[in-house]
């Protein structure tokens, strides 16, 4: 398995150069700076959770577009070998099983919520983004904010809906939660919000 930093340096020069476009013309579409558009590049940087959202939506593709290795095959992971990626405050992991492929549609990754964990922030706004989520409960509780609703989902429980809700994910409990999530992107892969 790649090293992480990479990997997603490899898919972003590729995906940027396919499409003929400059860090700064880059930049103008993520929202992230030019000179952190290069550090991920030149693999000094390894990017969070919320900076390759940015990334993902603004050149309209899936968030494991950076995530992807080569195909093989058969495939046989086991978690303590995937490449984590970490936000809000180290307590958002996540942890990419199978990146998005465009002949299947879907990208799925399991992701651990450590105690008192928001994401997003308290700070700031819900998250948005292409596509469908579908989650299901491995251990633990969470509250997932859908648009102002809180639903909360535990141990076997199951959610789903649009990516384009507004949503964000709290443990308000003094344990790690856990859960699959599969999301799915029913057009090409070159999504608009």
């Amino acid at each position: 398995m790649e090293a992480i930093q990479h990997t997603v340096a490899r898919n972003l020069v590729k995906l940027r150069k396919s499409r003929n476009l400059t860090l700064e013309q880059t930049s103008e579409l993520t929202g992230v700076s030019k000179a952190m558009l290069a550090q991920i590049e030149n693999q000094k940087s390894n990017p969070t959770v919320t900076t390759l959202w940015k990334i993902a939506n603004g050149l309209q593709v899936s968030f494991t577009t950076f995530l992807k290795e080569e195909e093989q095959p058969i495939r046989k992971l086991n978690i303590k070998d995937l490449n984590l990626i970490t936000d809000s405050d180290d307590k958002y992991l996540v942890y990419p099983f199978f990146a998005y492929h465009p002949e299947k549609k879907f990208e799925v990754y399991v992701v651990d919520l450590l105690p008192g964990c928001s994401h997003p922030l308290e700070t700031e706004p819900l998250k948005m983004h292409p596509g469908e989520e579908y989650l299901i409960m491995k251990e633990g509780t969470i509250t997932v904010n859908l648009n102002g609703a809180q639903y909360e989902v535990s141990e076997g429980d199951a959610l789903q809906f649009s990516g384009t809700i507004p949503h964000g994910y709290f443990n308000h409990s003094n344990e790690k939660a856990s859960y699959f999530m599969v999301m799915y992107y029913p057009e090409d892969g070159s999504h608009q919000l």
